[in-house]
């Protein structure tokens, strides 16, 4: 595997080199996990070569303090990704990303305001922003994006459709632990006694043959704080906390 620091870099590369190759983009934050190698999996089956970059946006934290306990783990990203045969990484500086001090955004005026942007205002403009530029800048045919974040793939989904970007917007499905706990890169800032109750979270909201007052009611009883559950775009979707972590997750729900 080849690791670029900057997007010129890779340009230069890709120019000279790829041309003719279909490239698949996974774009991520590091400290990756079996979700983040689901996608690249599906990148490997669908395209001749396998981009992951990894850059963790300050620019979609609400909290400079839940901005610098994320986990980063670069050397171990890097060795996992060569483990698993990814062609090539790209680990832009934040100078690079925001050469223009984040002036230019791009914002969503509908979807973007509610459930997670709810409670997280100016956070999907963060990630509209970056995906945006990481999308121009590696030039792929086609990039993957986790389940788990649903409301995010729909809003990049419709900001590619909307800006007439030459890239496919795929969604893979939710890679679980065996309690039902999706991977995350947050799960590792759980303490073991919160590991334990969001096992049980996970647990409780996965069983579909229950209302969702029953779940609400099972989440309360654990004096879990909940931000949202609720049906929405055929959907459960969820969102609450254990400790300092919000917990996401959603299913299909016809």
């Amino acid at each position: 595997m080849i690791v670029f620091k900057s997007f010129h870099d890779w340009k230069k590369f890709k120019t000279k080199h790829l041309n003719a190759k279909t490239i698949g983009l996974v774009p991520t934050m590091g400290n990756l996990h079996r979700g983040h190698l689901s996608l690249c999996a599906a990148s490997k089956l669908q395209n001749d070569v396998t981009v992951v970059t990894i850059f963790v946006n300050p620019k979609q934290f609400n909290e400079s303090a839940d901005f610098t306990r994320y986990p980063r783990t670069l050397p171990q990203d890097i060795a996992l990704l060569e483990q698993h045969e990814v062609d090539y990484c790209i680990t832009p500086s934040e100078e690079e990303i925001y050469a223009d001090n984040y002036t230019y955004q791009v914002s969503e005026k509908n979807l973007s305001l509610m459930l997670e942007g709810e409670f997280r205002p100016g956070h999907f403009t963060g990630v509209l922003t970056v995906v945006l530029k990481i999308l121009l800048a590696v030039g792929a045919q086609r990039a993957y994006f986790g389940e788990k974040d649903y409301q995010q793939y729909l809003l990049i989904r419709g900001m590619v459709e909307s800006l007439w970007l030459d890239c496919e917007i795929i969604v893979c499905p939710i890679v679980r632990e065996s309690s039902g706990l999706p991977f995350s890169s947050r799960n590792s800032l759980l303490s073991a006694d919160q590991r334990k109750l969001a096992d049980s979270v996970a647990t409780i909201f996965n069983n579909k043959d229950v209302s969702l007052d029953e779940i609400r009611q099972q989440l309360m009883a654990l004096d879990i704080t909940i931000d949202y559950l609720l049906e929405i775009f055929n959907r459960r979707i969820m969102a609450v906390r254990v400790g300092n972590v919000r917990l996401l997750d959603n299913y299909a729900h016809f």
